[in-house]
């Protein structure tokens, strides 16, 4: 055989398992991706299952929200999308399905931001975790470094901290007369 016919054939055999390893590969992916459609589509089925079990009830799924962001001055829109809408006793919650062990627990990175942005995003009383591999429905309270609830400002609180002080002081008032007479 002519060296040049081996280089063609070394050429071609080269060209042939590259071919051969990029559609392995591009099918790998979306096969991984099918799988991961899959396990999300169970986790959100049980999810629901233990909410409803816990006594909330599905007002809604894939909850799409809106809120305005700027960006050097400039407005813009943040879109997110939560997996439930829910009410119990009155309340409503925002609720996140998730699966696997470092996506489940509320202190991970991700998913912790990703509740902070829930809570702030939808107009609910709170943000629930269902960790559906664990078949547990966790009731997060978010606060801030000085302990009160996120989306609460700090007027609101320091109104309530003085509407309690005003109520102290009327009842001090009130037994001092009664004591004294």
């Amino acid at each position: 055989m002519k060296p040049e016919h081996v280089a063609l054939l070394v050429v071609a055999a080269v060209a042939l398992a590259q071919t051969v390893r990029l559609t392995w590969s591009r099918a790998s992916g979306r096969r991984l991706a099918a799988r991961a459609r899959r396990l999300g589509a169970e986790g959100e089925r049980r999810a629901e299952e233990l909410l409803r079990a816990a006594g909330y009830r599905v007002v809604e799924r894939q909850v799409h929200a809106v809120y305005a962001i700027h960006v050097d001055g400039s407005p813009a829109e943040a879109h997110v999308r939560a997996d439930f809408l829910v009410e119990r006793r009155g309340r409503r919650f925002v609720a996140d399905a998730k699966r696997g062990p470092e996506a489940s627990r509320a202190t991970s990175p991700a998913t912790r931001r990703q509740l902070l942005e829930y809570r702030h995003a939808y107009a609910v009383d709170g943000v629930l975790l269902v960790d559906a591999e664990r078949g547990r429905v966790h009731a997060i309270e978010l606060t801030s470094s000085r302990g009160t609830p996120l989306g609460t400002s700090s007027l609101a609180a320091s109104s309530r901290a003085a509407l309690w002080l005003l109520l102290g002081a009327a009842l001090g008032v009130a037994g001092y007369v009664t004591l004294t007479g």
